[in-house]
């Protein structure tokens, strides 16, 4: 069985090239994954005891390294609510 090597997102599209519409997309689509995500990240912070900008912060670092290392244009990746019984335990 071959073994095949993870490629991140961001070398794959860089070397295929990025148009300005597929920009303008993957804005919107940022946009829209935020507004969505940065109230659920302030409310596991909440939920496991700690500042809501704790919550904040770390949306925002693992929104960026999750957009560096994910493997699929289509991914969306953030907080989910499965996490919350994980994170209520730390």
């Amino acid at each position: 069985m071959g073994r095949t090597k993870l490629k991140p997102k961001l070398i794959t599209v860089l070397k295929e090239g990025y148009s300005l519409n597929k920009f303008v997309s993957d804005l919107i689509a940022g946009i829209i994954v935020g507004i969505v995500a940065l109230p659920l990240a302030i409310a596991f912070a909440i939920a496991s005891g700690v500042k809501p900008e704790q919550g904040l912060y770390t949306a925002v670092v693992a929104g960026f390294i999750i957009s560096c290392l994910s493997g699929s244009r289509v991914q969306i990746g953030g907080p989910t609510g499965a996490f919350i019984v994980i994170v209520y335990g730390i």
